[in-house]
């Protein structure tokens, strides 16, 4: 994990009593990677998933995105803070969905997006900042997650069957896996990133 370089910016490196590093690659105690966007590819049922009421949310917090991996539902309500006493640029680098580019104030009344089309994964960027990035991964159904600092992802709720399983980082790439999922049980599935 490189050093982030704040210098440029020093309301922004007083914020932090340590060093700051980019969270391109964070590897766990365990040996597992942070911050890997896992959902259903392939193989649900037909059907239109009601995104939830709640919003995701993303923070700028001693400029730095917060979360560094998000998934939200098309149609789920994104609610964007800017924590910090400086200004901010967000910058949703999106393909699919409409990008946008906007500026938000320190501590700013908060913005509120949507993205209504399948997109996984796109950068959240800060044209102030150019250290600051963030990744979105916009999904039709509720059936994802981000590994955490124990490297795992649980997916709840899937209905039986047989599913292709994609897990997407931002470095080193896409991966894909089968699962059948018993009508009485669960299944398990390993992702490996690495020679």
């Amino acid at each position: 994990m490189p050093v982030i370089d704040m210098s440029s910016n020093p309301q922004c490196e007083r914020q932090h009593h340590s060093p700051q590093k980019a969270e391109v690659v964070v590897v766990n105690s365990n040996g597992t990677l942070r911050n890997v966007f896992v959902w259903i590819k392939d193989g649900l049922p037909r059907a239109r998933w009601t995104p939830p009421a709640e919003s995701a949310e993303l923070d700028q917090k001693g400029c730095v995105y917060s979360p560094h991996v998000l998934g939200i539902m098309e149609g789920q309500q994104l609610e964007i803070l800017n924590s910090d006493p400086v200004n901010h640029n967000v910058h949703a680098e999106s393909v699919i969905n409409s990008p946008w580019n906007e500026s938000e104030p320190p501590r700013a009344e908060h913005k509120y997006k949507r993205f209504e089309s399948q997109e996984v994964l796109f950068p959240v960027t800060c044209s102030v900042h150019p250290w600051m990035r963030s990744y979105i991964g916009v999904s039709p159904h509720p059936f994802f997650a981000v590994t955490g600092d124990d490297g795992t992802f649980i997916l709840r709720g899937v209905p039986p069957g047989t599913y292709t399983i994609e897990a997407v980082h931002e470095k080193y790439g896409r991966k894909e896996g089968k699962v059948t999922v018993a009508p009485t049980g669960s299944a398990t599935l390993d992702f490996s990133y690495g020679s």
